[in-house]
């Protein structure tokens, strides 16, 4: 008779605690307000984005995320189902992006409202609206990695084209003909002032005021290839700086492959990181979900353990205690 009161008590304890757990759940996952479902579909992947996740309207959070699966209508694509309160004001600019929380790889839906009104999506299946899912920025900047790392290799290859050792030697051949023609100017300005000056044209003897016009305009040219020939030696020597080895073209040449080895890196090293990490959160999160059941189907762990009990009275394998003398 003893055994069956306490039997009977132990009963009566783990269902008292089980009501009162039952009822603290309840109270601390009540939610009055009233939300409206809406559908994402994409066709990016959604990589750290889980059911549950949060649903932010500029940072607010107004709902979360409910289910996650393929489209019926779009083969390939990604249908995200979400509530969002009824009181958050979705109106036809409002669009979605995919949120990532520092570096855990956890995603979430932020809505934000566009300029101008977006063109309203038709109804899925289940008959829900929709709204549109523009890519988020880390999505774009994955995509377009492998375009950014084409377009500076075709630009190192251009720039190599553009100062290979063929064009340099035409380079060096103009500014060699340029000082040539310098030289030739001065060299005729020389003789024709010099002629002026002796007055060994008759013509211009008899002419005193078209003379020194003459000389005048001499000067003029001779001060002019004189600037020509300055010209001339400040392009040759801007050439050999450019040319040399750690000058401006070998600078420009190193700093485009340090900029497509820290693109490789990015796409080798950091990529794979994150989705390990998101990886590793979700497992993590999976098992939490399978102690919560253990506990909810099973709560008088929190008194007996993991162990079996022993039969109680009228149940099977049940032996009842031996007198003692």
């Amino acid at each position: 008779m003893e055994n069956k009161s306490h039997a009977l008590a132990a009963g009566t304890f783990v269902i008292v605690v089980a009501a009162l757990l039952a009822g603290l759940a309840i109270w601390l996952t009540r939610d009055n307000a009233n939300y409206d479902q809406y559908e994402l579909s994409t066709r990016e992947g959604v990589s750290g984005l889980q059911p549950q996740a949060a649903v932010r309207y500029k940072g607010v959070a107004v709902g979360k995320v409910q289910r996650i699966g393929f489209d019926p209508q779009v083969p390939g694509n990604v249908l995200i189902r979400i509530a969002v309160n009824h009181n958050a004001p979705i109106n036809p600019t409002t669009f979605a992006t995919l949120g990532y929380q520092g570096v855990t790889g956890l995603a979430h839906v932020l809505l934000d409202d566009a300029a101008q009104p977006l063109p309203p999506l038709p109804e899925g299946p289940s008959g829900l609206p929709r709204l549109t899912l523009k890519p988020s920025p880390f999505g774009r900047i994955a995509e377009q990695a492998p375009n950014i790392l084409a377009q500076v290799e075709e630009a190192t290859r251009r720039i190599n084209q553009l100062l290979g050792d063929e064009n340099q030697q035409r380079i060096t051949q103009a500014l060699g003909h340029i000082g040539q023609a310098a030289s030739s100017v001065n060299t005729l300005t020389q003789r024709v002032d010099a002629v002026v000056q002796n007055r060994l044209d008759p013509a211009l003897a008899s002419l005193p005021p078209l003379a020194a016009d003459a000389r005048k305009t001499m000067q003029s040219l001779q001060t002019a290839g004189n600037s020509v020939t300055t010209l001339a030696q400040d392009l040759g020597g801007t050439a050999r700086r450019l040319s040399e080895k750690g000058g401006a073209i070998d600078q420009l040449t190193h700093g485009t492959q340090v900029m497509a080895a820290a693109a490789d890196n990015f796409s080798r090293s950091t990529l794979p990181s994150i989705n390990r990490a998101a990886d590793e959160t979700g497992r993590a999160v999976r098992q939490m979900g399978l102690a919560a059941a253990s506990v909810a189907d099973n709560p008088q762990l929190f008194i007996y353990g993991s162990g079996r009990l022993p039969p109680g009275p009228g149940e099977p394998g049940f032996a009842p205690p031996l007198a003692q003398p």
